[in-house]
């Protein structure tokens, strides 16, 4: 574990993005496509952690990016490449543009100032969307990425951005999977290995310190 003097030059404002993925009401909202997943991000206490820190972020000056994943209803430039991906058209619930399924969940609230960016293909809300370029205009050196899914997704974001040259930080108690065991797994014997593992409550401490002004690259 880092110590709070560590993890707070990790965390500095200046240079930080936090990242929710996935957090939309057709994946983890009570009427969703996954219902285990959403209970599971609802019940550990996962989507409340989110929420608590895209507030913190927000009172902070910390920019919030929100990755949705969606398709079209046409589903025209979807992935269907892999087994989920055709399983995922036959759930009741589909992830369909500008419909409800795509918000963010509650009770996580957005504001004007965040970033929102959509992808309608593929597993990763880093590799082949937006995300990285906005984050390079950011100034970012340091993504802390929340969410869902541990199976697929979270892990996906995090080793994308360590590729990129980016520090991760995961909030272990604000990232949830199915089973419940297999989020511990992931995170003790994968992204401990690549990332920051802390919990909330230490990246609270760290995002209520004084704001610092962003400085935005030239």
């Amino acid at each position: 574990m880092p110590s709070y003097e560590q993890l707070s030059e990790l965390l500095d404002p200046a240079t930080t993005v936090l990242l929710t993925v996935e957090c939309q009401q057709g994946v983890v909202g009570p009427d969703g496509a996954l219902p285990e997943l959403a209970r599971e991000a609802r019940s550990s206490g996962a989507l409340a952690n989110v929420a608590r820190l895209v507030a913190a972020a927000h009172e902070s000056g910390i920019q919030v990016v929100h990755a949705i994943a969606e398709r079209r209803p046409d589903g025209r430039g979807a992935s269907r490449n892999a087994r989920l991906f055709r399983a995922a058209e036959r759930l009741p619930v589909q992830q369909l543009s500008g419909t409800k399924a795509v918000r963010v969940a509650a009770p996580i609230e957005v504001t004007e100032a965040d970033l929102i960016v959509r992808r309608l293909h593929g597993l990763s809300p880093v590799q082949g969307t937006d995300v990285d370029a906005l984050l390079r205009n950011l100034g970012c050196r340091t993504l802390v990425v929340t969410g869902v899914s541990a199976n697929v997704a979270i892990p996906n974001a995090v080793f994308d951005a360590v590729n990129r040259g980016y520090t991760a930080v995961v909030p272990s108690d604000a990232i949830a999977g199915v089973p419940s065991e297999y989020t511990s797994a992931m995170i003790r014997h994968t992204l401990a290995l690549v990332a920051t593992v802390v919990t909330t409550d230490e990246v609270l401490g760290c995002f209520k310190r004084p704001r610092r002004r962003r400085i935005t690259p030239a």
